[in-house]
């Protein structure tokens, strides 16, 4: 929370008190993503006078302000940087509104902000026009279209609007963080009035505006709260103490300590997405399963014929499933039976739908015990070498969570092999370049648009012939020739097939392929 508003509304006051009237001496940077900032009491230039020093480490994956007591300045490698503000008087410091943004004003109206966006903080310089004068980190060059008015967020947080918003104060406090979220979602758990809840949020306001900080310990890491959470260190009433303490023990982790945190974290941070996904799926699947289904819709159309009029957008027919009335949407253009034959269509879709739903259930349940596992494995690891080891061999290093084959691709099992079918041009390059190894058999509908189909390789095993027909029939069938009575299709080993730069989605080139003639035909 070192970066939160709630902490960043009680650190501006602190530093105003600090800073008014001084004047900025330099600011310098000796070090990849730091610099530091001089503060002094106007006097002598070769002088300084009750200096203080300001320290901002914005790196993508540690960013914090700290305050030392002196810093030495050496002598090579370190540059200059916004020697516009050289000598300018501070007039105040000041946060700004739900944002996690500090500025620093100065007599002439020129403005430095500290942008405490996570990885994405910077250092933005404003001249007294209120334009964007300086960045310290280059690369985020979107900071170069921020103005001083954008930074300030306006937020309706009363109870009328929390009830507007359906008791959800995530709308209201975005700037909570997940700290506090967790926190105040354990107090409201159980307490349904909107009153009730409205001052439980209001409690946990109160505190978070208390001058009590707490350097704690989280999943093995040092972290900066205003709430009594984890493993509580110290105990500070100084919001600059508090930032200096938690910096410095945020530093001082070894490297075993640093990165099985840092894997700690994002392992719990996956198995909540994927508990997330799957209390999502999960409804969507019990609400797909309780509607009124298309063939249900399709045979109460057959079973009523004479009791519907030409060209109606909808009748209200019996629903013999049901037992009563229902009403049910057609195409004016279409007669009856052709009505029926759409829901039946529709039907078919609905299973697939059905089908890769508990497919998918099923992969991500089997993926949240996986990473409950390695969680389990790491956090009884003591050695580095044998940390990064583990995490090389299972794959742990990577930024998003694995997303499954059955997730990204349409997959048909048939006679024991795995056919993979993409969605669309971009899903169709993913399988081909990504997905499929050389010695995959890779079919198409041939001179039409349609999905890139691949039959997995068996090794030792050459392809069955009614293996290649299947998957040419689901390519003919996932293609632009879907309704023709026969579709030439090719097919040909991965290898065949290439990717030339500048093609647009979706499109390839092959080199050698067969053709064969199909009838086309869906899961």
């Amino acid at each position: 929370m070192h970066q939160n508003y709630y902490f960043l509304k009680q650190l501006a006051p602190k530093l105003d008190n600090v800073l008014s009237g001084k004047v900025f001496v330099e600011a310098f940077s000796q070090e990849k993503d730091e610099l530091v900032i001089v503060f002094a009491d106007a006097g002598q230039p070769e002088e300084l006078i009750n200096p203080f020093f300001i320290k901002a480490t914005l790196t993508s994956r540690f960013s914090c302000l700290s305050f030392p007591e002196k810093f030495d300045r050496a002598r090579k490698n370190s540059v200059n940087l916004f020697t516009d503000f050289g000598n300018a008087q501070v007039e105040e410091v000041t946060v700004f509104q739900n944002e996690r943004a500090i500025q620093i004003s100065f007599s002439d109206h020129k403005k430095l902000v500290f942008k405490l966006f996570g990885n994405r903080s910077n250092l933005v310089g404003f001249d007294n026009e209120g334009n964007v004068s300086q960045l310290f980190n280059n690369k985020l060059a979107a900071d170069k279209g921020i103005t001083i008015e954008s930074l300030n967020r306006n937020i309706d947080q009363s109870f009328e609007a929390y009830l507007t918003n359906d008791l959800r104060h995530e709308a209201l406090f975005p700037t909570f963080g997940k700290l506090v979220n967790g926190y105040l979602n354990g107090l409201l758990a159980g307490k349904e009035s909107a009153l009730e809840r409205w001052n439980v949020i209001q409690q946990v306001l109160t505190q978070l505006d208390k001058s009590e900080f707490y350097v704690t310990r989280v999943d093995l890491a040092p972290v900066l709260s205003l709430i009594e959470t984890g493993e509580i260190i110290q105990t500070y009433t100084d919001p600059i103490a508090a930032l200096d303490a938690f910096y410095i023990s945020y530093i001082r982790l070894s490297g075993i300590e640093r990165e099985k945190a840092d894997m700690i974290r994002a392992l719990r941070k996956r198995i909540q997405q994927t508990e997330n996904y799957l209390e999502n799926t999960f409804e969507k699947l019990v609400a797909l399963e309780n509607a009124v289904k298309n063939d249900e819709l399709a045979n109460i159309i057959m079973a009523n014929l004479d009791q519907i009029v030409e060209r109606t957008e909808k009748a209200e027919l019996y629903d013999f499933y049901r037992d009563q009335p229902i009403t049910i949407k057609l195409k004016k253009d279409l007669s009856p039976q052709k009505n029926a034959e759409g829901y039946y269509r529709k039907s078919k879709n609905e299973k697939i739908e059905l089908n890769r739903l508990n497919e998918s259930l099923e992969a991500r349940e089997l993926e949240k015990e996986h990473l409950k596992q390695h969680l389990e494995e790491i956090e009884a690891i003591e050695s580095l070498r044998e940390l990064r080891a583990y995490i090389k061999t299972n794959q742990l290093d990577q930024a998003k969570a694995v997303v499954t084959v059955n997730e990204l691709f349409k997959k048909v099992e048939f006679l024991g092999y795995k056919i993979l079918i993409g969605r669309n041009a971009k899903n169709n390059d993913l399988l081909t370049k990504q997905y499929a190894s050389k010695d995959d058999l890779w079919l198409h509908a041939k001179d039409v648009t349609g999905s890139h189909v691949v039959i997995k390789n068996q090794s030792g095993r050459t392809f069955p012939a009614p293996v290649i027909e299947r998957a040419a029939e689901l390519a003919a069938f996932y293609s632009k020739r879907k309704n023709d009575s026969l579709c030439p299709v090719i097919f040909t080993p991965k290898k065949f097939v290439r990717k030339p730069k500048g093609l647009p989605e979706g499109a390839v080139v092959v080199d050698k392929e067969a053709v064969l003639m199909v009838v086309a035909k869906g899961e």
